[in-house]
């Protein structure tokens, strides 16, 4: 079985998948004259406005939902593992796909406000790459193909993040306890189970409240904890910076014979942990109650600077930092180590132990003698935690896409075991992956979770290239307004954009207070 997950992990992680997100990366940020520099400081301004209603959650709160899928164990153990196998310069690719992935985001995510519909059923908006791609083309000849590709990308993404990638984080969160506190793994998994099936069944507005006080208060300590590491370690810092850059270009005796590698696991690690163009964004970028799709989609392109830039690099100089890490050969443990690392092996750790969160308890440890493995145990505790339930409310949105309301009605077959409908199935399945997920070996686990990301990042990816244009519309109209000094509305009629029903008859909470004031 692992050999069979290994062997479709490299089919579908191919250079073609390497060249597709980077060649993307940089066709966007080139059309949009490189919206995530012009636009920076104005991406923070709107993280911290707009308005929540009964439908949509705040800016804010969408921007916490897509940082809960984000960041979790990709920026602890994924960075790890990163350098373990792809050498320190697998960071600076790291840096290069969430500058790159920004303009992607904005391009996925403002197509997933575009193209939101309001739920029926719950009166929740609802969106995605499913959405976007069954409705863009809907009035054109390619109208039934885009629809069945929106079907697959739906089928995918319930697959993905139902039960292939819920498994990396819960076997994270497991293997963090148990090197901290030696918790049985099933035990964790079994708690983790609990918690989650709490929280989902509450809907999108209890997992917006969730991620909206939980997601900033962890990645500020841990960031602020990182720093503090790497501060002890300052003298280090011009020597960690000369080995990522010159490690990134093979420009480094030790690790020049590893460049390919460097930019594969960067790019795969990257992608994972910020998740630009995987199609993730766009879910709760959708949810968001703005006036204008362009405000969401550069709230989500900050997203990936808060992800890679902020915590990835927090992760990344801090193991750099203190030494504690390996270098293998042959993007395997069972290679040879081309980089021996003096702190791990006085922690205890042996040569032919695998890379992952050991490396940062490991530097942790360095400062506080005994306190990382717990403190990132507690880390990969709420971010992998977050990040399950972010994937379960993807899962169910495009449950929600392909079956629509009877995905809430009963069915007979299920009636006595999970309370007679489908999405009752989907929260045990996802709940059941959780656990199963924690007791599996880390490799199975990744192997899984790097199946997942990659497929929906093929189909994603390939999909907003076709799709693109209603995004930059959406950008140039909402740059035209701010120039004229107004808080730009959006009227896709106007910009001869077809298909986003939502918005022919959407009037902002902002402009309806106006008319009750007048």
């Amino acid at each position: 079985m692992s050999e069979l997950l290994a062997t479709a992990n490299e089919w579908i992680w191919s250079r073609g998948l390497i060249f597709l997100c980077l060649g993307a990366g940089v066709y966007f940020s080139i059309r949009s004259r490189f919206l995530q520099v012009r636009h920076f400081g104005h991406m923070i301004k709107l993280m911290f406005v707009g308005e929540k209603s009964e439908s949509g959650v705040s800016s804010f709160q969408a921007l916490a939902m897509s940082l809960a899928g984000r960041v979790g164990a990709g920026n602890i153990v994924g960075v790890a593992t990163a350098i373990a196998f792809g050498g320190p310069g697998a960071l600076f690719w790291m840096w290069a796909v969430a500058f790159l992935g920004a303009s992607t985001s904005f391009v996925e995510c403002t197509l997933g406000q575009i193209y939101k519909v309001k739920d029926p059923l719950t009166g929740e908006y609802r969106g995605g790459p499913a959405y976007y791609l069954s409705r863009a083309l809907a009035h054109t000849k390619a109208s039934t193909p885009f629809k069945i590709y929106g079907m697959v990308f739906a089928a995918v993404t319930i697959i993905a993040c139902g039960v292939l990638m819920p498994n990396i984080q819960s076997n994270s969160i497991a293997e963090g306890a148990a090197n901290a506190w030696g918790t049985e793994k099933w035990l964790v998994g079994a708690i983790t189970m609990l918690l989650l099936a709490f929280v989902v069944i509450g809907g999108v507005k209890r997992i917006a409240t969730f991620a909206g006080i939980v997601v900033p208060f962890m990645a500020i300590v841990y960031i602020l904890i990182a720093i503090i590491v790497v501060i002890a370690n300052a003298s280090e810092i011009p020597e960690v910076l000369r080995l990522i850059f010159s490690s990134a270009f093979g420009a480094d005796a030790a690790f020049g014979a590893i460049l390919g590698s460097a930019i594969m696991w960067g790019v795969k690690r990257g992608i994972y942990s910020n998740e630009a163009g995987q199609g993730t964004g766009p879910h709760s970028a959708a949810a968001a109650e703005v006036s204008h799709p362009a405000k969401q989609g550069l709230v989500q392109a900050f997203a990936v600077y808060i992800d890679t830039l902020f915590v990835c690099s927090a992760t990344g100089f801090l193991i750099l930092s203190t030494g504690a890490y390996r270098v293998y050969s042959g993007e395997s443990a069972d290679g040879d180590i081309m980089r021996p690392s003096a702190v791990l092996d006085q922690s205890g750790v042996v040569a032919g132990d695998g890379p992952g969160a050991s490396y940062v308890q490991a530097g942790m440890d360095t400062l506080w003698d005994g306190a990382g493995a717990s403190f990132v145990a507690i880390s990969l505790a709420f971010f992998c935690f977050t990040t399950i339930v972010a994937y379960y409310y993807m899962a169910e949105t495009n449950l929600r896409y392909m079956l629509g309301n009877a995905a809430t009605k009963p069915f007979r077959f299920l009636a006595d075991t999970v309370g007679g409908n489908v999405t009752r199935l989907l929260q045990l399945v996802i709940c059941l992956s959780v656990l199963a997920g924690a007791i599996a070996s880390a490799e199975d686990a990744w192997a899984l979770g790097d199946i997942g990301v990659g497929t929906m990042a093929w189909l994603n990816i390939i999909g907003i290239l076709i799709l693109q244009a209603p995004a930059y519309k959406a950008l140039r109209d909402y740059e035209q307004q701010k120039k004229m000094g107004a808080d730009p509305v959006f009227d896709p009629q106007k910009l001869g954009i077809i298909g986003a029903t939502f918005w022919e008859t959407y009037v902002p909470p902002t402009l309806k207070k106006e008319k009750v004031d007048v």
